[in-house]
């Protein structure tokens, strides 16, 4: 879809999917029917490049907390609804 404009909410609820969630550029953007070349530009500006630089080790660190916790999150949402459907199906009679 070229020159297709998107909203900024759009956007950036693309890109927490990414940061937030934990689920991978491809899968977004094939969710949303979106490049992914698009994705990365969008998470690249929303990162912010006013951000002091800071060394190699500590944005790697700081990198894999964010992955762990985007993964923690994730996992989190899909237990409860785990949770969810075995009450379900626990609750229905044979």
């Amino acid at each position: 879809m070229k020159g297709m404009r998107y909203p900024d909410e759009f956007r950036s609820e693309a890109v927490k999917q990414i940061t937030e969630r934990g689920y991978s550029v491809a899968d977004v953007a094939k969710n949303l029917g979106i490049s992914t070349k698009s994705l990365y530009k969008w998470r690249r500006e929303m990162s912010g490049h006013n951000q002091p630089q800071l060394s190699s080790d500590v944005m790697a660190l700081k990198q894999e907390v964010t992955r762990l916790n985007a993964a923690l999150k994730r996992a989190t949402e899909e237990r409860d609804i785990l949770k969810k459907a075995a009450v379900y199906f626990a609750s229905q009679p044979e």
